[in-house]
């Protein structure tokens, strides 16, 4: 495991925890969201719930490669859909680059990853 390696994890999962807690708790931000996206705020629950899990499992990663490699995975997909949600939306693009640039560094995570062995 490099350095890189850890620093991503790290990162990643420090945007990841406030985000899927924020939607679990429903706070008021997060609830406008939610309806600006058409999504009620059990969904963006579970969509925060998915992401404390993937959080979890980046830094659980650090020490199991093959868990950390799936939740960054994972991540990278829920982001990928989240890029998709705001441009189907009709949301400029500049309003889905947070979610398509987490997807990247989810990828980037999971290279680094595998490439480690």
């Amino acid at each position: 495991m490099t350095i890189a390696h850890t620093i991503l994890a790290v990162a990643l999962s420090l945007v990841f925890l406030p985000l899927g807690l924020a939607k679990i708790a429903a706070v008021p931000f997060m609830r406008q969201a939610a309806a600006h996206l058409g999504m009620s705020p059990g969904l963006y629950r579970v969509i925060g719930t998915l992401e404390l899990a993937g959080a979890a499992g980046l830094l659980l990663g650090l020490a199991s490669a093959p868990l950390g490699v799936t939740a960054a995975i994972g991540l990278a997909l829920l982001m990928a859909g989240a890029t998709v949600v705001h441009l189907r939306h009709g949301d400029p693009p500049v309003r889905a680059l947070p979610a398509a640039a987490l997807a990247l560094t989810a990828v980037a995570y999971a290279g680094m990853a595998i490439g480690a062995g």
